[in-house]
């Protein structure tokens, strides 16, 4: 049986393969090691399946609550109504049944980095000789004043795909036209830097299409954001008048909410009511990266530029949003990176070879409107003081560009999306 990969992510896999000296289709010896993956998002399930790849004689098992994994990239076009949930929701079938990763729908709730042990909430306990933690992203509740997870139900944050993401979309249904929406951005860092802007894209397409009247309000916890330039650019040409941005400098910080009269206010006193309040609060690390002790006072986990092996912990990495890895940003994509840089240090850790010298790539895709794309892109590597982007490598889409180049970009985030889901659970 083949595997459909893009160019690239076949790249990455031989020179990987290249350097751990393996084949990825060497009939499966006796266990080398046991690894333990606790979260299956982009950069978990990557680890799993490319450790798998690299090295079948490696035993892998993936520790994941939910049954399927919903997406954040493209969670936006369903806000939106341009896609329904089901497209951004995959299995974790092929791990198993194809790549021979232990998929165990269980929650981790503690982790012993001494006698190498992981517990689970059903009772079983898994050691380990390689631990990797993707825990993605929790929040900071109450960090707002009167923001927690009652009042999320209410002003949904949906920064976490799947239910919420169909809460805030049905409340965008029911919004009667000339009905105002908040949407509430919090300071870095935070995941998917430009992912706030393009959600107000995406429902100022909606409020556009359905309920001209309508208006959507930026409230802001920062001067600045991710590809400004060609949002803003793109707000007064497609949505004049119907997207009002307020930076910090200018009074868009939210400190408190009032959900039960979706009132939010901001730092100075300044009230607003709203029909509908998308929140997105302040964020850190998954809960089980403070539970095992691997995160700093920031509240997110310091790794090992080269290997992403946990500062606070021998023979555990720890890839993805939850990592402090700036100047990547917090991205599917880099997460995916991340697994495939971790899984060929492991491999090649279990087998006596050599460290890797990685490096990273990142491109993230923007929708303005549904034929409309902007993109940003960066290339990282380990330098003297640490990660850094290389320079000249990187940028965004050109400013003067034409309908039919943003139509391509748009096409572009498309393809990219299924290439990436397809690299990491497929």
């Amino acid at each position: 049986m083949t595997t459909r990969l893009s160019r690239r992510s076949f790249g990455l896999l031989a020179g990987a393969a290249a350097l751990t000296g393996l084949s990825a289709c060497a009939a499966r010896p006796p266990a080398k090691a046991r690894v333990v993956v606790i979260g299956g998002g982009f950069g978990g399930a990557t680890t799993a399946k490319y450790i798998r790849r690299l090295d079948p004689a490696i035993d892998v098992t993936l520790v994941e609550r939910s049954k399927s994994f919903v997406t954040c990239p493209f969670s936006n076009a369903v806000i939106g109504g341009l896609q329904d949930i089901s497209t951004i929701t995959h299995s974790y079938d092929a791990l198993s049944e194809r790549w021979g990763v232990d998929v165990i729908h269980d929650e981790a709730i503690a982790v012993d980095t001494v006698k190498k042990i992981v517990a689970l909430k059903g009772g079983r306990q898994l050691s380990y000789d390689k631990l990797v933690v993707a825990p993605g992203i929790d929040f900071k509740w109450n960090a707002i004043e009167g923001y927690d997870e009652k009042a999320a139900e209410i002003l949904p944050h949906a920064w976490k795909a799947g239910a919420q993401t169909i809460t805030l979309r049905r409340q965008l249904e029911a919004l009667e036209d000339g009905g105002v929406v908040a949407l509430s951005v919090p300071a870095n860092p935070y995941r998917c830097p430009p992912g706030p802007y393009e959600r107000a894209s995406l429902i100022a397409h909606y409020l556009k299409t359905t309920k001209p009247k309508s208006k959507l309000l930026i409230l802001d916890g920062k001067d600045s954001f991710s590809k400004q330039g060609l949002f803003q650019d793109a707000w007064a040409k497609m949505y004049p008048g119907l997207i009002e941005w307020v930076p910090l400098s200018k009074d868009g910080k939210i400190t408190k909410v009032d959900a039960a009269a979706r009132v939010l206010e901001s730092e100075f006193g300044t009230k607003h009511k709203v029909a509908v309040a998308n929140v997105i609060p302040p964020q850190q690390a998954g809960a089980i990266a403070h539970v095992a002790g691997l995160v700093d006072k920031s509240g997110w986990v310091p790794v090992d530029a080269k290997t992403f092996e946990a500062k606070q912990a021998k023979d555990v990495y720890v890839v993805g949003d939850a990592t402090i890895a700036a100047p990547q940003p917090k991205s599917g994509f880099i997460a995916n990176a991340h697994g495939k840089v971790v899984a060929a240090t492991i491999v090649n850790a279990v087998n006596g070879k050599g460290q890797l010298e990685p490096s990273w790539a990142n491109t993230c895709y923007s929708l303005i409107a549904p034929d409309y794309g902007i993109t940003v892109a960066g290339v990282y590597r380990v330098g003297d003081k640490g990660l850094e982007e290389v320079p000249g490598s990187g940028g965004v889409s050109p400013k003067d560009a034409d309908a039919q180049f943003r139509a391509l970009e748009a096409r572009y985030a498309r393809d990219w999306y299924k290439s990436i889901t397809t690299d990491t659970w497929g």
